[in-house]
Protein backbone atom coordinates (compact mmCIF):
# COMPACT_ATOMS: atom_id res chain seq x y z
CA UNK A 1 0.00 0.00 0.00
CA UNK A 2 2.86 2.39 0.83
CA UNK A 3 4.35 1.81 -2.62
CA UNK A 4 1.02 2.46 -4.34
CA UNK A 5 0.50 5.72 -2.44
CA UNK A 6 4.10 6.82 -3.11
CA UNK A 7 3.73 5.96 -6.81
CA UNK A 8 0.50 7.95 -7.15
CA UNK A 9 1.83 10.96 -5.23
CA UNK A 10 5.11 11.13 -7.17
CA UNK A 11 3.42 10.59 -10.53
CA UNK A 12 0.78 13.24 -9.85
CA UNK A 13 3.37 15.79 -8.65
CA UNK A 14 5.51 15.30 -11.76
CA UNK A 15 2.63 15.56 -14.22
CA UNK A 16 0.89 18.47 -12.47
CA UNK A 17 4.14 20.46 -12.25
CA UNK A 18 4.72 19.73 -15.95
CA UNK A 19 1.23 20.94 -16.86
CA UNK A 20 1.57 24.07 -14.71
CA UNK A 21 4.43 25.08 -17.00
CA UNK A 22 2.18 24.85 -20.08
CA UNK A 23 -0.65 26.55 -18.18
CA UNK A 24 1.32 29.54 -16.95
CA UNK A 25 2.95 30.41 -20.26
CA UNK A 26 -0.26 29.82 -22.20
CA UNK A 27 -1.95 32.37 -19.94
CA UNK A 28 0.96 34.78 -20.44
CA UNK A 29 0.64 34.28 -24.20
CA UNK A 30 -3.10 35.08 -24.13
CA UNK A 31 -4.00 31.56 -25.17
CA UNK A 32 -7.24 30.43 -23.57
CA UNK A 33 -6.78 27.56 -21.12
CA UNK A 34 -10.26 26.05 -21.04
CA UNK A 35 -9.56 23.50 -18.33
CA UNK A 36 -6.82 22.61 -15.86
CA UNK A 37 -7.43 19.14 -14.47
CA UNK A 38 -5.82 17.19 -11.67
CA UNK A 39 -6.55 13.54 -12.32
CA UNK A 40 -8.32 11.85 -15.21
CA UNK A 41 -11.72 10.29 -15.80
CA UNK A 42 -15.06 11.29 -14.22
CA UNK A 43 -15.25 14.76 -12.69
CA UNK A 44 -15.47 15.02 -8.89
CA UNK A 45 -15.29 18.80 -8.47
CA UNK A 46 -15.07 21.90 -10.66
CA UNK A 47 -14.64 25.64 -10.23
CA UNK A 48 -14.53 28.35 -12.91
CA UNK A 49 -12.22 31.33 -12.41
CA UNK A 50 -10.48 33.80 -14.74
CA UNK A 51 -11.77 32.04 -17.89
CA UNK A 52 -10.41 28.62 -16.82
CA UNK A 53 -12.29 25.70 -15.31
CA UNK A 54 -10.31 23.87 -12.62
CA UNK A 55 -11.36 20.25 -12.14
CA UNK A 56 -10.51 17.39 -9.83
CA UNK A 57 -11.12 13.99 -11.43
CA UNK A 58 -11.50 10.48 -10.09
CA UNK A 59 -8.38 8.68 -11.36
CA UNK A 60 -5.16 10.00 -9.75
CA UNK A 61 -3.15 9.57 -12.94
CA UNK A 62 -1.56 12.97 -13.37
CA UNK A 63 -3.59 15.68 -15.05
CA UNK A 64 -3.83 17.83 -18.15
CA UNK A 65 -4.12 21.36 -19.53
CA UNK A 66 -6.78 21.81 -22.18
CA UNK A 67 -6.03 24.78 -24.42
CA UNK A 68 -8.39 26.28 -26.95
CA UNK A 69 -7.64 24.80 -30.36
CA UNK A 70 -4.73 22.64 -29.11
CA UNK A 71 -6.68 19.47 -29.60
CA UNK A 72 -9.70 18.51 -31.65
CA UNK A 73 -11.75 18.79 -28.51
CA UNK A 74 -14.70 20.83 -29.73
CA UNK A 75 -17.62 18.48 -30.38
CA UNK A 76 -19.69 19.71 -33.30
CA UNK A 77 -23.22 20.68 -32.30
CA UNK A 78 -25.32 19.24 -35.08
CA UNK A 79 -28.56 20.67 -36.47
CA UNK A 80 -31.57 19.40 -34.59
CA UNK A 81 -29.72 19.25 -31.24
CA UNK A 82 -31.61 20.69 -28.29
CA UNK A 83 -29.76 23.30 -26.21
CA UNK A 84 -30.72 25.73 -23.52
CA UNK A 85 -29.23 29.22 -23.47
CA UNK A 86 -28.99 32.17 -21.09
CA UNK A 87 -29.11 35.71 -22.52
CA UNK A 88 -27.71 38.87 -20.93
CA UNK A 89 -29.45 42.26 -20.93
CA UNK A 90 -28.01 43.00 -24.39
CA UNK A 91 -29.54 39.82 -25.79
CA UNK A 92 -26.20 38.00 -26.15
CA UNK A 93 -25.77 34.36 -25.19
CA UNK A 94 -23.60 34.05 -22.08
CA UNK A 95 -24.20 30.39 -21.15
CA UNK A 96 -24.99 27.32 -23.23
CA UNK A 97 -26.12 23.94 -21.92
CA UNK A 98 -25.33 21.06 -24.28
CA UNK A 99 -25.63 18.37 -21.61
CA UNK A 100 -28.63 16.25 -20.77
CA UNK A 101 -27.09 15.50 -17.37
CA UNK A 102 -27.79 18.92 -15.94
CA UNK A 103 -30.43 21.65 -16.12
CA UNK A 104 -29.64 25.30 -16.76
CA UNK A 105 -31.89 27.31 -14.45
CA UNK A 106 -33.76 29.99 -16.40
CA UNK A 107 -32.44 28.66 -19.70
CA UNK A 108 -34.34 29.03 -22.97
CA UNK A 109 -34.72 25.73 -24.89
CA UNK A 110 -33.48 26.02 -28.47
CA UNK A 111 -33.57 23.50 -31.31
CA UNK A 112 -30.33 24.16 -33.19
CA UNK A 113 -30.20 25.09 -36.86
CA UNK A 114 -26.58 26.31 -36.89
CA UNK A 115 -23.94 26.94 -34.24
CA UNK A 116 -20.58 28.67 -34.71
CA UNK A 117 -18.64 29.23 -31.49
CA UNK A 118 -15.27 29.84 -33.19
CA UNK A 119 -15.57 32.47 -35.93
CA UNK A 120 -19.02 34.08 -36.22
CA UNK A 121 -20.01 33.42 -32.57
CA UNK A 122 -23.69 32.84 -33.36
CA UNK A 123 -26.44 30.38 -32.58
CA UNK A 124 -29.35 29.99 -34.98
CA UNK A 125 -32.35 27.93 -34.02
CA UNK A 126 -35.93 27.60 -32.99
CA UNK A 127 -36.79 28.85 -29.48
CA UNK A 128 -38.83 26.34 -27.48
CA UNK A 129 -38.72 24.02 -30.50
CA UNK A 130 -41.09 26.24 -32.49
CA UNK A 131 -40.11 25.43 -36.09
CA UNK A 132 -42.16 28.36 -37.37
CA UNK A 133 -39.79 30.91 -35.82
CA UNK A 134 -36.07 30.81 -36.71
CA UNK A 135 -34.00 33.21 -34.60
CA UNK A 136 -30.35 34.18 -34.42
CA UNK A 137 -28.43 35.09 -31.27
CA UNK A 138 -24.94 36.55 -30.96
CA UNK A 139 -22.71 34.68 -28.51
CA UNK A 140 -20.58 36.62 -26.05
CA UNK A 141 -16.83 36.17 -26.59
CA UNK A 142 -16.44 34.91 -23.01
CA UNK A 143 -19.55 32.73 -22.93
CA UNK A 144 -19.39 29.30 -21.30
CA UNK A 145 -20.75 25.96 -22.45
CA UNK A 146 -21.81 23.00 -20.32
CA UNK A 147 -20.44 20.01 -22.19
CA UNK A 148 -21.88 16.52 -22.41
CA UNK A 149 -20.20 15.30 -19.21
CA UNK A 150 -21.58 18.28 -17.26
CA UNK A 151 -18.32 20.29 -17.14
CA UNK A 152 -18.77 24.01 -17.82
CA UNK A 153 -15.89 25.55 -19.76
CA UNK A 154 -15.23 28.68 -21.78
CA UNK A 155 -16.02 28.58 -25.50
CA UNK A 156 -12.97 28.77 -27.78
CA UNK A 157 -13.12 31.74 -30.18
CA UNK A 158 -10.56 31.81 -32.96
CA UNK A 159 -8.49 34.69 -31.56
CA UNK A 160 -7.60 32.84 -28.33
CA UNK A 161 -6.81 29.46 -29.88
CA UNK A 162 -3.37 27.94 -29.49
CA UNK A 163 -2.56 27.67 -33.19
CA UNK A 164 -3.32 31.35 -33.79
CA UNK A 165 -0.73 32.61 -31.30
CA UNK A 166 2.66 33.74 -32.72
CA UNK A 167 4.93 30.76 -33.33
CA UNK A 168 7.54 31.92 -30.81
CA UNK A 169 4.86 32.02 -28.09
CA UNK A 170 3.72 28.51 -28.99
CA UNK A 171 7.34 27.33 -28.83
CA UNK A 172 7.70 28.74 -25.31
CA UNK A 173 4.42 27.13 -24.21
CA UNK A 174 5.57 23.75 -25.55
CA UNK A 175 8.96 24.04 -23.85
CA UNK A 176 7.51 25.20 -20.52
CA UNK A 177 6.37 21.72 -19.42
CA UNK A 178 9.81 20.05 -19.62
CA UNK A 179 11.38 23.24 -18.21
CA UNK A 180 9.22 22.92 -15.11
CA UNK A 181 10.35 19.32 -14.67
CA UNK A 182 14.00 20.47 -14.79
CA UNK A 183 13.25 23.16 -12.19
CA UNK A 184 11.47 20.59 -9.99
CA UNK A 185 14.47 18.25 -10.22
CA UNK A 186 16.83 21.05 -9.10
CA UNK A 187 14.54 22.05 -6.21
CA UNK A 188 14.08 18.42 -5.16
CA UNK A 189 17.83 17.83 -4.96
CA UNK A 190 18.28 21.10 -3.04
CA UNK A 191 15.65 19.94 -0.51
CA UNK A 192 17.37 16.54 -0.41
CA UNK A 193 20.67 18.23 0.39
CA UNK A 194 19.13 20.37 3.13
CA UNK A 195 17.39 17.40 4.77
CA UNK A 196 19.96 14.65 4.40
CA UNK A 197 23.19 16.41 3.58
CA UNK A 198 25.49 16.07 0.59
CA UNK A 199 28.43 13.73 0.13
CA UNK A 200 31.68 15.66 -0.06
CA UNK A 201 33.79 13.74 -2.57
CA UNK A 202 36.56 16.30 -3.12
CA UNK A 203 38.14 15.81 0.30
CA UNK A 204 40.34 13.04 1.70
CA UNK A 205 38.49 13.18 5.01
CA UNK A 206 36.13 10.23 5.38
CA UNK A 207 32.72 10.32 7.03
CA UNK A 208 31.24 7.27 8.76
CA UNK A 209 33.10 4.01 9.39
CA UNK A 210 30.61 1.15 9.09
CA UNK A 211 30.72 -1.50 11.86
CA UNK A 212 31.67 -5.03 10.84
CA UNK A 213 33.76 -3.97 7.85
CA UNK A 214 37.58 -4.15 7.50
CA UNK A 215 38.12 -0.45 8.33
CA UNK A 216 36.28 -0.74 11.65
CA UNK A 217 38.06 -4.01 12.47
CA UNK A 218 41.42 -2.28 11.86
CA UNK A 219 40.46 0.51 14.29
CA UNK A 220 39.85 3.30 11.76
CA UNK A 221 37.60 6.02 13.21
CA UNK A 222 34.93 8.20 11.61
CA UNK A 223 36.06 11.61 10.29
CA UNK A 224 39.69 10.50 9.95
CA UNK A 225 41.78 11.87 7.09
CA UNK A 226 43.35 9.39 4.65
CA UNK A 227 46.57 11.00 3.46
CA UNK A 228 48.03 8.13 1.43
CA UNK A 229 47.52 4.51 0.37
CA UNK A 230 50.71 2.42 0.10
CA UNK A 231 52.67 5.67 0.03
CA UNK A 232 50.64 7.22 -2.80
CA UNK A 233 48.94 10.47 -1.81
CA UNK A 234 45.15 10.69 -1.65
CA UNK A 235 43.35 13.96 -2.44
CA UNK A 236 39.68 12.98 -2.49
CA UNK A 237 37.17 10.32 -1.48
CA UNK A 238 36.88 9.47 -5.18
CA UNK A 239 40.63 8.68 -5.25
CA UNK A 240 40.18 6.52 -2.17
CA UNK A 241 37.30 4.51 -3.67
CA UNK A 242 39.11 4.02 -6.94
CA UNK A 243 42.33 2.73 -5.37
CA UNK A 244 40.68 0.52 -2.75
CA UNK A 245 38.41 -1.16 -5.32
CA UNK A 246 41.52 -2.41 -7.14
CA UNK A 247 42.99 -4.03 -3.99
CA UNK A 248 40.25 -6.58 -3.20
CA UNK A 249 41.59 -9.24 -0.82
CA UNK A 250 45.01 -7.60 -0.49
CA UNK A 251 46.49 -5.94 2.60
CA UNK A 252 46.91 -2.17 2.08
CA UNK A 253 48.75 0.38 4.23
CA UNK A 254 46.75 3.55 4.91
CA UNK A 255 48.45 6.69 6.18
CA UNK A 256 45.81 8.13 8.52
CA UNK A 257 45.65 11.42 10.41
CA UNK A 258 43.44 11.58 13.50
CA UNK A 259 43.38 14.26 16.20
CA UNK A 260 46.58 15.78 14.84
CA UNK A 261 48.48 12.47 14.90
CA UNK A 262 49.56 10.51 11.83
CA UNK A 263 49.89 6.72 11.81
CA UNK A 264 49.88 3.80 9.40
CA UNK A 265 46.96 1.38 9.49
CA UNK A 266 46.91 -1.90 7.57
CA UNK A 267 43.47 -2.74 6.15
CA UNK A 268 42.51 -5.64 3.90
CA UNK A 269 39.59 -4.73 1.57
CA UNK A 270 36.94 -7.44 1.27
CA UNK A 271 36.32 -9.47 -1.89
CA UNK A 272 34.12 -6.68 -3.24
CA UNK A 273 36.94 -4.15 -2.90
CA UNK A 274 35.36 -2.30 0.02
CA UNK A 275 36.65 -1.36 3.44
CA UNK A 276 33.38 0.01 4.86
CA UNK A 277 33.74 3.79 4.87
CA UNK A 278 31.32 6.43 3.64
CA UNK A 279 31.99 9.89 2.30
CA UNK A 280 31.78 12.88 4.59
CA UNK A 281 28.24 14.32 4.74
CA UNK A 282 27.85 18.08 4.91
CA UNK A 283 24.59 19.85 5.71
CA UNK A 284 24.64 23.49 4.68
CA UNK A 285 22.41 25.70 2.52
CA UNK A 286 25.32 26.60 0.25
CA UNK A 287 26.29 22.96 -0.32
CA UNK A 288 22.63 21.94 -0.85
CA UNK A 289 22.03 24.74 -3.35
CA UNK A 290 25.10 23.77 -5.36
CA UNK A 291 24.13 20.10 -5.16
CA UNK A 292 20.71 20.84 -6.69
CA UNK A 293 22.38 22.04 -9.89
CA UNK A 294 25.38 19.68 -10.03
CA UNK A 295 23.35 16.54 -9.34
CA UNK A 296 20.76 17.52 -11.94
CA UNK A 297 23.50 18.13 -14.50
CA UNK A 298 25.32 14.87 -13.71
CA UNK A 299 22.13 12.82 -14.05
CA UNK A 300 21.19 14.68 -17.24
CA UNK A 301 24.56 13.76 -18.78
CA UNK A 302 24.09 10.10 -17.76
CA UNK A 303 20.54 10.05 -19.15
CA UNK A 304 21.75 11.57 -22.41
CA UNK A 305 24.50 8.94 -22.63
CA UNK A 306 21.87 6.20 -22.25
CA UNK A 307 19.70 7.73 -24.97
CA UNK A 308 22.72 8.15 -27.23
CA UNK A 309 23.76 4.54 -26.67
CA UNK A 310 20.31 3.42 -27.83
CA UNK A 311 21.08 4.99 -31.20
CA UNK A 312 24.78 4.20 -31.53
CA UNK A 313 25.02 1.00 -29.51
CA UNK A 314 21.80 -0.77 -30.41
CA UNK A 315 18.23 -0.26 -29.24
CA UNK A 316 17.16 -2.20 -26.13
CA UNK A 317 13.84 -2.16 -24.29
CA UNK A 318 15.76 -2.90 -21.09
CA UNK A 319 17.02 0.70 -21.16
CA UNK A 320 13.44 2.00 -20.94
CA UNK A 321 10.76 1.80 -18.26
CA UNK A 322 6.99 2.08 -18.48
CA UNK A 323 4.41 2.37 -15.66
CA UNK A 324 5.22 -1.14 -14.36
CA UNK A 325 8.95 -0.41 -14.34
CA UNK A 326 8.47 2.95 -12.65
CA UNK A 327 6.22 1.32 -10.04
CA UNK A 328 8.90 -1.28 -9.34
CA UNK A 329 11.59 1.42 -9.00
CA UNK A 330 9.26 3.35 -6.69
CA UNK A 331 8.95 0.22 -4.53
CA UNK A 332 12.72 -0.13 -4.35
CA UNK A 333 13.14 3.58 -3.52
CA UNK A 334 10.47 3.38 -0.82
CA UNK A 335 12.68 0.91 1.05
CA UNK A 336 15.07 3.81 1.58
CA UNK A 337 12.30 5.84 3.20
CA UNK A 338 11.79 9.52 2.46
CA UNK A 339 15.44 9.89 1.46
CA UNK A 340 15.14 7.27 -1.28
CA UNK A 341 11.79 8.55 -2.55
CA UNK A 342 12.94 12.16 -2.66
CA UNK A 343 16.02 11.30 -4.70
CA UNK A 344 13.94 9.10 -7.00
CA UNK A 345 11.41 11.89 -7.58
CA UNK A 346 14.18 14.30 -8.59
CA UNK A 347 15.64 11.73 -10.95
CA UNK A 348 12.24 10.87 -12.43
CA UNK A 349 11.33 14.53 -12.92
CA UNK A 350 14.56 15.07 -14.83
CA UNK A 351 13.91 11.97 -16.93
CA UNK A 352 10.37 13.12 -17.71
CA UNK A 353 11.66 16.52 -18.82
CA UNK A 354 14.35 15.03 -21.07
CA UNK A 355 12.11 12.36 -22.61
CA UNK A 356 9.44 14.96 -23.39
CA UNK A 357 11.99 16.95 -25.38
CA UNK A 358 12.67 14.07 -27.77
CA UNK A 359 11.69 15.15 -31.30
CA UNK A 360 8.79 12.71 -31.50
CA UNK A 361 5.31 13.85 -32.59
CA UNK A 362 2.77 14.04 -29.71
CA UNK A 363 5.63 14.80 -27.29
CA UNK A 364 6.58 18.39 -26.48
CA UNK A 365 9.84 17.92 -28.38
CA UNK A 366 7.91 16.97 -31.51
CA UNK A 367 5.76 20.08 -31.20
CA UNK A 368 8.85 22.22 -30.70
CA UNK A 369 10.37 20.67 -33.84
CA UNK A 370 7.26 21.65 -35.80
CA UNK A 371 7.53 25.19 -34.35
CA UNK A 372 11.15 25.41 -35.51
CA UNK A 373 10.22 24.15 -38.98
CA UNK A 374 7.53 26.82 -39.12
CA UNK A 375 10.05 29.48 -38.13
CA UNK A 376 12.41 28.36 -40.88
CA UNK A 377 9.69 28.04 -43.54
CA UNK A 378 7.95 31.19 -42.27
CA UNK A 379 4.67 29.39 -42.59
CA UNK A 380 3.07 26.47 -40.74
CA UNK A 381 2.65 22.99 -42.12
CA UNK A 382 -0.74 22.20 -43.57
CA UNK A 383 -3.12 21.02 -40.82
CA UNK A 384 -3.62 17.77 -42.73
CA UNK A 385 0.15 17.14 -42.86
CA UNK A 386 0.60 17.96 -39.19
CA UNK A 387 -2.34 15.71 -38.33
CA UNK A 388 -0.84 12.76 -40.21
CA UNK A 389 2.56 13.28 -38.59
CA UNK A 390 0.94 13.46 -35.15
CA UNK A 391 -1.14 10.33 -35.70
CA UNK A 392 1.91 8.36 -36.90
CA UNK A 393 3.87 9.55 -33.87
CA UNK A 394 0.99 8.64 -31.56
CA UNK A 395 0.76 5.17 -33.06
CA UNK A 396 4.49 4.59 -32.63
CA UNK A 397 4.37 5.83 -29.03
CA UNK A 398 1.46 3.52 -28.19
CA UNK A 399 3.30 0.54 -29.69
CA UNK A 400 6.50 1.46 -27.86
CA UNK A 401 4.68 1.89 -24.54
CA UNK A 402 2.96 -1.47 -25.02
CA UNK A 403 6.28 -3.18 -25.79
CA UNK A 404 8.01 -1.52 -22.81
CA UNK A 405 5.18 -2.49 -20.45
CA UNK A 406 5.24 -6.12 -21.60
CA UNK A 407 9.03 -6.14 -21.20
CA UNK A 408 8.72 -4.67 -17.68
CA UNK A 409 6.23 -7.37 -16.70
CA UNK A 410 8.51 -10.10 -18.01
CA UNK A 411 11.52 -8.62 -16.19
CA UNK A 412 9.93 -7.93 -12.82
CA UNK A 413 7.15 -10.50 -12.49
Amino acid sequence: MTTIIAFIVIFCILVVVHEIGHFYFAKRSRILVREFSIGMGPKLWASHKNNTTYTLRLLPLGGYVRMAGWQDEEDEIKPGTMLSIILNDAGKVTRINASDKTTLAGGMPVQVSRVDLVKDLVIEGYPNGDEEKLERWSVDHDATIIEEDGTEVQIAPEDVQFQNAPVWRRLIVNFAGPMNNFILAILTFIIYGLMFGVQVLNTNQIGTVLPGYPAAQAGLKSNATIQAIDGEKIHSFTDLSSKVSKQAGKSVTFTVKEHGKTQNVVIKPNKDGKIGVEALIEKSPARAFTYGFTQTWDLAVRTWDVLKSMVTGGFSLNKLAGPVGIYTMTSQSAKGGLQGLLFFMGYLSLGLGISNLLPIPVLDGGKILLNLIELIRRKPLKPETEGVVTMVGLGLMVLLMLAVTINDIMRYF
